[in-house]
């Protein structure tokens, strides 16, 4: 499938393998950091990424200095500059921009080196699968510019990622994570060298794209929507629904056939 993909301002997007798409932040001048016109290309991008039959999407910087270290101080102004409801408007594009890549239906991988601070952090911990080089700095550093950890989301991520008595330490403090402490506290998957980066993120994607394309998509679906509800009921009514679904699809008596016949199964996706 030919992806129908937006020429915009400050991402790019690539796919240099069927099914595998790198999706960039795209102002290295800037170390890439955010604004307003970023958070309308997120939104943008996850448009046209949503059901172009992508199996993974790496989301990374472009440049050697940083992944995104939050938004652009030298803009910030124009958010003082907005009132309440204009600032509201922007707050909704903002964080439907972040949303609109995190709820893509197959898994999305952040490639991490340098800053990821702020607005950075906040998209890193959007994504589903986080590699880190040892370059890494992430911080929630809301706090240091007047505004609050409850910001594009961070409070909910953040918290589940590491548990609410060591999130609010990280949002209070605003200090610095770096990489070994970002990996043994969940924050980052993985910790690679800086070079292997971004072949470690393309060899789990293909690792991704091996698998059933429902099973991997009701997986997420499951992932995500158990994390934001409140009963274990409700989490069981949802895996029953998902997996009754995919009996349904050519994949699954596909993957038996293959395993029983010793071979390595051909996933449709239909």
């Amino acid at each position: 499938m030919t992806i129908d993909f937006p020429a915009l301002e400050t991402l790019t997007f690539e796919e240099p393998e069927p099914g595998i798409g790198i999706l960039r932040m795209n102002r290295p001048d800037r170390m890439n950091s955010q604004t307003v016109r970023m958070f309308h290309d997120y939104l943008a991008a996850g448009r046209a990424l949503r059901d172009s039959g992508l199996r993974a999407l790496i989301v990374t910087g472009t440049g050697e200095r940083a992944f995104c270290p939050g938004f652009d101080l030298d803009e910030i102004g124009v958010l003082t500059e907005m009132g309440v409801r204009e600032f509201l408007r922007f707050q909704e594009t903002a964080t439907g921009g972040i949303q609109s890549l995190r709820h893509l239906p197959f898994p999305v991988l952040a490639a991490i080196h340098g800053p990821a601070t702020g607005g950075g952090l906040a998209l890193a911990l959007a994504c589903d699968i986080r590699l880190a080089a040892p370059t890494l700095k992430m911080s929630a550093a809301f706090v240091k510019v007047g505004l609050s950890i409850g910001e594009l989301g961070t409070s909910f991520t953040l918290t589940r990622l590491v548990g609410p008595a060591r999130a609010a330490e990280i949002a209070y403090t605003a200090r610095i994570v770096e990489a070994d402490e970002a990996l043994r506290i969940g924050l980052v998957n993985q910790v690679v060298p800086t070079a292997e980066l971004l072949g470690a993120a393309l060899a789990m994607a293909r690792q991704i794209a091996q698998n059933s394309p429902g099973g991997v998509r009701m997986s997420k679906r499951a992932i995500q929507r158990n994390a934001e509800i409140g009963s274990y009921e409700a989490a069981l009514e949802l895996e029953n629904r998902g997996q009754a679904l995919l009996t349904r699809t050519d994949d699954m008596p596909e993957a038996l056939a293959a395993f029983k016949a010793k071979r390595t199964p051909e996933f449709t996706g239909r």
